[in-house]
């Protein structure tokens, strides 16, 4: 378990988690997708559960800074899988 402050408009690369991941949001707002689905507002006070090996990113919004704790375990020793960066047109919501 951790705490993770993000500056605004920063966000996580695409990733998995092997054994899921929950999320819970402290302070300011931002969003979380999952793929193939739309972004998804997230702020203070909202917690959110990602299921073994589903692929998603998070962040703050442009504008302000989010903090979340962070809960997940490690599968042989690996809490997480970093994949590609999430482009700007994903972060803002832009269709191709």
């Amino acid at each position: 378990m951790r705490a993770v402050t993000l500056e605004p408009g920063a966000r996580t690369n695409w990733h998995t988690h092997p054994l899921g991941q929950t999320l819970n949001f402290t302070a300011g707002c931002g969003w979380t997708q999952c793929e193939g689905e739309e972004k998804v507002e997230i702020g203070a006070g909202d917690v959110i559960w990602g299921p073994p090996n589903h692929k998603h990113w998070h962040g703050p919004m442009s504008t302000t800074a989010r903090t979340h704790i962070a809960v997940h375990e490690a599968l042989d020793g690996k809490p997480v899988e970093w994949l590609e960066p999430v482009s700007d047109k994903q972060y803002l919501g832009e269709k191709s």
